[in-house]
């Protein structure tokens, strides 16, 4: 396996399972460090598990606990990956929260956690990427294909994640004179228990009637794709890529 990214070192919030864990293995398996974000305690045993697997490719691995929708602490976990590999060279934000609501149905708290999680805490781990990369850095947010559907449900979830393209174009544009890309990876549904409590039986199967294979998205098949965007693919800046196999397209 090609170790193209020996000597770099990696943040990845929300690190700890799912498609963070299998970004934060990816990467340590292809050469990086990773400091390894998980918000609750219920989430410390998977990020212990992640650690132990990131350390077991050779490389180094730091676990954070945070609530990144407080901007100092996204501001702490950025210093943590500097002090201890020394510097950061690439930072992959999986943080997202689902919630499929009527929009009568909507309260303000939940507005509030909604804008506060896919955002706010979005937006801040841009500035803190921003302020802490190594020059020609790389910059990954996971977003959502719903932002290119017309479906009912997701008000604040894909209305919250859909500003983070234009924070991206912003970071994209002011990072460039030193080499930093910014991107946004948008997936499909994913087939990952973050998924299926927000939908009826007869919905997941209608989603996966939506893509190639009648499946859902797999974590699987988007490591690669942020894999791709934070090495060879470091001429790609200011995109969003909808990797979803068929699911919208715009």
């Amino acid at each position: 396996m090609t170790r193209k990214f020996e000597g770099k070192s990696a943040v990845v919030a929300a690190g700890a399972k799912n498609l963070g864990g299998l970004i934060s293995r990816r990467l340590a398996e292809r050469g990086a460090n990773v400091a390894v974000h998980y918000n609750s305690d219920a989430t410390e045993e998977a990020a212990d598990e992640t650690v132990e697997a990131v350390e077991a490719a050779g490389v180094k691995a730091i676990k954070i606990q945070a609530d990144l929708t407080v901007p100092g602490n996204v501001e702490r976990l950025f210093d943590a990956a500097v002090d201890a590999f020394g510097g950061v060279d690439l930072a992959v934000n999986t943080v997202g929260k689902v919630l499929r609501k009527p929009v009568i149905e909507t309260t303000e708290a939940d507005y509030d956690a909604m804008f506060d999680i896919n955002a706010k805490a979005a937006y801040f781990f841009l500035k803190e990427a921003g302020k802490h990369l190594n020059d020609n850095g790389k910059i990954v947010t996971i977003l959502t294909s719903l932002l290119a559907a017309f479906t009912d449900g997701y008000s604040t979830y894909a209305g919250a994640k859909s500003p983070v393209e234009h924070f991206t174009r912003a970071a994209a544009k002011e990072f460039a004179s030193r080499g930093i890309s910014v991107n946004n990876v948008a997936p499909g549904p994913m087939d990952t228990p973050f998924f299926y409590p927000e939908e009826t039986p007869e919905r997941v199967e209608f989603h996966k009637s939506q893509a190639m294979g009648n499946q859902l998205t797999k974590i699987d098949d988007i490591a690669p794709v942020v894999e791709f965007l934070v090495g060879d693919g470091w001429w790609i800046t200011g995109q969003t890529i909808f990797a979803n196999g068929g699911y919208t397209t715009r």
